[in-house]
């Protein structure tokens, strides 16, 4: 994290909490309805839903409190957030909600201390987007026959933005044809996503060095107030 990432990041933390006489009550995962379980958490807060950019905060559960590891800038869908529930594929927003993080992948190496399962990209590593297929939502290497070229994502295409990524869990497990495919966590590309949510590159290096599988890490989504409020899941 770059010293200039700080202080942005903690007034914006600060913002979402309540303030009273004596200051913020509580850390962010302390005012939400769900954290997922375990005992990390990574948070990732935008302004309201036509926002493209906010800030991703990763935290750890020490004694009985949640405590920030780490915060960086985060980018968003090029048309906002939506509802996770309800969200189209095919619409360049980030779904809402709390997720889990099934594995990591990249096509550089993983980083150094990294615990997490991480898939290496190779030359023949899809993702399927293809609402016809049975691969739907899936990685397939190589692509599968029923999934189209035109509805799948290349990963290796994605030199900046696949270096390193977690998959999100969204509409993952139980996929919903037509909701969308292929949410990660990220590193930057040029600007807003498709969908996804990223972030710099030397933060998710130590975002994958942080998280630990057996501490069950949750991804949550949202905004800092109204029905999309992160504070909601």
């Amino acid at each position: 994290m770059s010293p200039g990432v700080a202080p942005a990041a903690l007034l914006l933390s600060l913002s979402l909490l309540p303030i009273g006489a004596g200051g913020p009550s509580a850390p962010l995962p302390d005012r939400m309805a769900d954290t997922g379980g375990g005992t990390q958490l990574i948070t990732a807060v935008a302004p309201a839903t036509g926002s493209t950019s906010g800030t991703l905060t990763w935290w750890d559960r020490r004694g009985g409190h949640w405590v920030a590891a780490g915060s960086a800038p985060a980018r968003f869908g090029a048309n906002g957030l939506a509802e996770g529930t309800t969200r189209r594929q095919g619409t360049h927003t980030t779904p809402t909600g709390l997720y889990g993080l099934p594995y990591a992948f990249g096509i550089e190496a993983a980083p150094r201390g990294t615990t997490y399962t991480y898939r290496p990209v190779r030359r023949n590593s899809w993702w399927c987007q293809d609402n016809d297929s049975r691969s739907y939502n899936r990685w397939t290497e190589p692509r599968a026959a029923d999934c189209r070229a035109t509805e799948a994502e290349l990963l290796i295409a994605y030199r900046a933005q696949y270096a390193h990524a977690l998959v999100v869990d969204f509409n993952y497990r139980r996929p919903v044809r037509g909701r969308g495919a292929g949410i990660f966590l990220h590193v930057n590309g040029r600007g807003a996503t498709a969908g996804c949510v990223s972030v710099p590159k030397e933060a998710m290096r130590r975002i994958l060095r942080w998280a630990d599988p057996g501490r069950a890490p949750h991804l949550a989504i949202g905004t800092t107030d109204g029905r999309t409020a992160i504070t909601r899941y």
